[in-house]
């Protein structure tokens, strides 16, 4: 049997629960429905950093964040990490690129055998929110509120034109008849529904003003919060937005959320009208989450589920049983091997584990587990999350854990971490990420590689990155 093509279409900060496989009650999301219908959902995936660029090295190298080296939104990933393109162009697979992947540097393939949509961000740039954990952190917050003011609601924007023409450059490579000749990866990156929350009159009024809701889930006072939580919604001066506000950008967001889901629906007709289908598995995923006010949070970088968790549906027609569901805990590096796996490519050293025998239906759900790592804007020491079954351990170098229990409590309001009945399982999963994890040895790591490019940015006198994507190219 030839080898099946593989279609992975990433999005950006998508929170899974705001979708219709993932029981959003009025979100629209008939195509990753169709997906999910037709193929498998992993309820317990996860991104292995909540931020753009460490996440996607780690997905693009199948490593854990801290084996790349590439700890927030300025650290260009190193062009001799072997990442999964070329793992697949080694198995005889035609890598492609179409859309954002948010490599810093002029490295901008990383082993695709072609890209046939730039970065929305260009090259990107050291300096461009560069933290400095010897003065604490960025010597500018992200004033949330503002954006939320700026640049919310109802209109057009670069950001969904790009979306529009990175669709419609994958729909022509997926209609050319030459993708019945060689096996063939495409990987196509979607901004949405990435801030800011602004998106056309026709998604926007179809949830504003009937569903411009509020958070489910409170803030806690500030000076009750976790120190972590503490520095994060300083950084974002998250307090003081107004309801109006937050029903706003809500709103905007799920109308983002169906944008997307309709350029997804594009990129599955065109895989349809070429007689694709058939051999081609469909991966439906996401960077990281979104806060969207959830904990008084926004944006991502925190380890609350609406941050970390993703989507993850895999279509892959006469193997996985149209309309199953997975419990197992996973995370972007089981993707990765999971490609690897079914494109018969060399995993190396790579990690985490395949999900081939549960999309057989070869093993049964276990526990699994998904580590995440921050260590950027708004924080000044390194932290890791693990979650394994049913609980999450949240571990910040210098600060209290937190432990939480999914399964009673989904919307992480009960820290048990200094609960009596849970210490060994604390000291447990305490090691578990310490375990090849050294903490001090990476805030140092960090903090010196902060240092270089500051004196980079120095020595160039600010000189601006590349600018990003325009509709002139």
């Amino acid at each position: 049997m030839a080898k099946p093509n593989i279609l992975i279409i990433m999005s950006d900060e998508h929170d899974p629960v705001i979708s219709t496989p993932y029981g959003h009650p009025f979100v629209r999301t008939p195509y990753q429905q169709r997906l999910a219908d037709e193929g498998a959902v992993f309820e317990n995936a996860y991104c292995n950093s909540p931020l753009c660029v460490p996440s996607r090295a780690s997905f693009m190298t199948g490593r854990h964040l801290y084996r790349t080296g590439v700890w927030d939104n300025t650290v260009p990933l190193a062009s001799d990490l072997p990442t999964w393109a070329h793992r697949l162009n080694n198995a005889g697979y035609e890598t492609v690129l179409c859309g954002k992947m948010h490599f810093i540097g002029r490295d901008q393939i990383h082993g695709f055998s072609k890209r046939i949509m730039p970065d929305i961000h260009g090259e990107g740039g050291y300096h461009v929110n560069l933290p400095d954990w010897t003065k604490g952190q960025l010597a500018e917050t992200l004033v949330v509120s503002d954006r939320l003011t700026k640049d919310t609601g109802p209109g057009d924007n670069v950001q969904q034109r790009y979306d529009d023409e990175a669709t419609k450059r994958a729909v022509t490579y997926l209609l050319d008849d030459e993708r019945h000749e060689t096996p063939w990866a495409l990987c196509v990156g979607i901004f949405a529904p990435h801030f800011p929350f602004r998106v056309r009159s026709e998604y926007y009024y179809g949830y504003y003003p009937e569903h411009a809701d509020l958070p489910r889930t409170p803030a806690v006072p500030l000076d009750e919060a976790h120190p972590q939580t503490q520095r994060l919604r300083g950084h974002f001066q998250a307090e003081g937005i107004t309801e109006d506000q937050i029903g706003v950008a809500r709103a905007a967001y799920y109308g983002l959320t169906e944008f997307g889901d309709d350029k997804i629906g594009e990129i599955l007709a065109a895989v349809d009208a070429n007689g694709l289908a058939d051999n081609t598995i469909v991966v439906y995923t996401s960077d990281h989450g979104e806060s969207l006010g959830e904990h008084g949070m926004w944006y991502k970088c925190t380890f609350y589920d609406p941050s970390t968790r993703i989507p993850l549906i895999v279509r892959w027609p006469g193997v996985v049983e149209p309309g199953s569901r997975h419990s197992q805990v996973t995370s972007l590096l089981d993707l990765v091997q999971t490609m690897l796996d079914v494109g018969g490519a060399d995993v190396g050293d790579t990690d985490g584990v395949s999900l081939a025998p549960l999309l057989r239906g070869e093993a049964e759900d276990g526990d699994g587990e998904a580590f995440s790592e921050y260590h950027a804007h708004g924080t000044t020491t390194p932290g890791r999350m693990l979650r394994r079954g049913r609980y999450k351990l949240n571990y910040y170098l210098g600060d209290p854990p937190e432990l939480f229990d999914l399964e009673a409590d989904p919307d992480e309001l009960t820290d048990l971490a200094a609960e009596p009945a849970h210490a060994g399982r604390v000291e447990e999963m305490t090691a578990a990420i310490l375990d090849g994890w050294d903490a001090e040895a990476i805030k140092a790591d960090i903090i010196a590689g902060q240092q270089a490019r500051m004196l980079i940015n120095d020595s160039m006198g600010g000189q601006p990155y590349t600018p990003p994507w325009s509709e002139s190219e």
